[in-house]
Parts: structure tokens; sequence; C-alpha cells
């Protein structure tokens, strides 16, 4: 992957990281079945992993989780999902929690729509050929639980500007998939 850019997270203010785990996708691993796409018919069922996360800061008020993949030949990299506003005290969520419904999400956390326009996760699907993506699956400890300038309508991008703001660490579970 030498010829693919670096962290998108280099270009963003130095923050601490704190550890990021889950029970359906292994750091540094290859993203399994359930995590790719149906909707784009890479033969998955669109499945967010469950994710749990500790040593953020004290003093964390919130909690936002994205999923990005950089190197999806867009110029801009692809939002596959966004939630925000997630309560201090919720330390992990479950697998499938980024569903259409959102059952699965704390109360008060907002699932924004993700690149493909649809408001839940949405699974790996990178173009036949295109080579191995990156997937950063990314908890950010904030320090307010009001992004003033998101709402539901926003977009993951808008997101996470409203982030840079308010990152007081991150932390950041990496997987991969090629087609």
């Amino acid at each position: 992957m030498a010829d693919k850019p670096q962290n998108p997270y280099d270009f963003l203010p130095q923050v601490p990281s704190f550890t990021v785990t889950s029970r359906d996708v292994e750091d540094g691993g290859t993203l399994p079945t359930p995590q790719l796409s149906g909707i784009f018919g890479a033969g998955g069922t669109d499945t967010s992993p469950h994710l749990a996360w500790s040593g953020f800061p004290e003093g964390t008020r919130s909690f936002a989780v994205t999923c990005l993949d950089p190197d999806a030949p867009t110029g801009s990299g692809f939002w596959h999902w966004a939630v925000y506003g997630i309560p201090a005290n919720v330390t992990e969520l479950p697998t499938g929690a980024g569903s259409e419904d959102g059952a699965g999400l704390p109360a008060g956390a907002v699932q924004l729509r993700h690149d493909g326009g649809i408001r839940q996760f949405l699974g790996a699907a990178p173009p036949e050929g295109h080579g191995p993506h990156r997937y950063y699956f990314v908890v950010h400890a904030l320090d307010t639980d009001q992004l003033e300038i998101v709402d539901e309508n926003s977009s993951p991008a808008l997101l996470c500007f409203a982030l840079s703001g308010h990152t007081l660490a991150r932390g950041t579970l990496l997987a991969t998939y090629e087609r």
C-alpha cells in the first residue's frame, strides 16, 4: 500500500489516543463479511461492528464514532458511518447499532447519512480491482455534548469539521478490504 496516502487523521491537530477494540473486527485485519455492503453488492449485510473504547481523558463529555475509507476514488474519501451525541457514560456500541432504525444506539445519539445517502452503517464495497482500501473506525472523545453547527441533516464531513475544535482524544481501529 505504498501508493496510498498517509493516515488522513495526521492532517488534523494531534491529540492523545485511546484504545478501541471490537469483537467483530480485528485491528489491522481484513473486514469480515457482515461488515461488507449488501446495498452496494459486496456480499455483506451492512452490519456495523461492535466497538468498545477505554482510556479516554477525564473531562470527556460525549463521543462521536465515524468510519472513513480514504482510498475511495473520489478525491475526498468515502464516509461509511457517522454518529455523534453518544453520552460520555457509554463506552461501547453493540454489533448492528448502525442499523437504519438506529435501535442499538444510545438515547441522544444522532446517526447521519453516509456518502451513499442512507442514515445507517454502510459496509465496505470498494471497486473491483482497485486494490486494498483502509477503513478507519474512529471514536472521538469530545469536550462538549453540543455541536452547534451540526444537526441530523449535516454531512459527515461537516461533523468532522465541528469535531476538530472539540476533540480531546481519538481512538482508532483500522481494517482493510479489497475485491
